[in-house]
């Protein structure tokens, strides 16, 4: 068994940043009727006590995307609270399975620790309600607005928080933004889904939340990766072999500064 305690840091008064066992990131937004939790967790360890100690408030969770180490640990809260694109529905269920989520524990430190008694029960995702564009949720004084941007995934989303003038882009659009997997969108898909979601965004937000590392992206980072799109499309960037649990695929810039764009693509995916 692991230890599961969840570190925690105030990002403002109302966002909250939780630190999971696996290093990916959630945010708790607490309004004054309901809170919102943004993206849950690879499901390692029992996030709920904490969500529970943090606010007394109803919670809605909101999740980015299907992936394992966003969506897992969902299940631990009623499914009629939790929200996600269907889109991803491909991936979520490969990704929910025991056998995925322990081949991943290699690759996590502490990972030898964990047991399948640590791992949150599987919930189908029919059984959440579906997340889309456009889609709002009125917290009492702050909101969360749904906005779509595939790639990463096909149900890929970003999450403004108006108020707070702050942008969760989940793996949409990072500094290690991985594209090469044989469900994601070509380069050329992603760049317009970046295009319309910049043009949607425009003045709306100063800080850009992450979901991995120390939480922090660079409120240029949109741009970032459309330029680095760009450069792909041209054939303009060299590309730097990497490997990612048996995926191969090409870095497209050698380095960059600490929370700007980077994709990680596949050559026979381009357009």
């Amino acid at each position: 068994m692991i230890n599961s305690e969840f570190k925690t840091e105030k990002v403002s008064e109302r966002i909250t940043r939780i630190f999971a066992f696996s290093t990916e990131l959630m945010y708790l937004v607490e309004g004054e009727n309901r809170a919102a939790l943004l993206d849950s967790g690879s499901g390692i360890g029992f996030v709920k006590p904490l969500i529970d100690w943090l606010t007394d408030k109803p919670v809605t969770v909101l999740l980015t995307h299907g992936h394992v180490d966003h969506a897992m640990g969902a299940s631990e809260f009623p499914a009629e609270n939790v929200y996600i694109n269907q889109e991803d529905a491909y991936i979520y269920e490969k990704h929910c399975t025991w056998e995925f989520r322990k081949s991943g524990l290699g690759m996590m430190p502490g990972g030898e620790l964990v047991t399948e008694d640590d791992f949150t029960p599987v919930v189908p995702i029919t059984d959440w309600h579906d997340l889309k564009e456009g889609d709002c949720f009125d917290l009492g004084g702050i909101s969360i607005k749904i906005y779509a941007c595939p790639g990463h995934t096909r149900g890929s989303l970003a999450m403004l928080i108006p108020q707070e003038r702050t942008v969760l882009l989940g793996d949409a659009c990072n500094s290690f933004t991985f594209l090469f997997q044989d469900y994601s969108t070509t380069v050329e898909e992603y760049r317009e889904s970046l295009y319309r979601l910049k043009k949607k965004l425009d003045g709306k937000f100063d800080k850009v939340l992450a979901s991995h590392g120390d939480g922090v992206l660079s409120p240029e980072v949109i741009d970032d990766n459309i330029r680095v799109c760009e450069q792909i499309l041209a054939g303009e960037t060299k590309g730097f072999p990497m490997e990612f649990r048996g995926d191969k695929g090409l870095r497209a810039l050698e380095n960059v500064q600490p929370g700007h764009g980077n994709i990680i693509y596949n050559p026979a995916r381009i357009r």
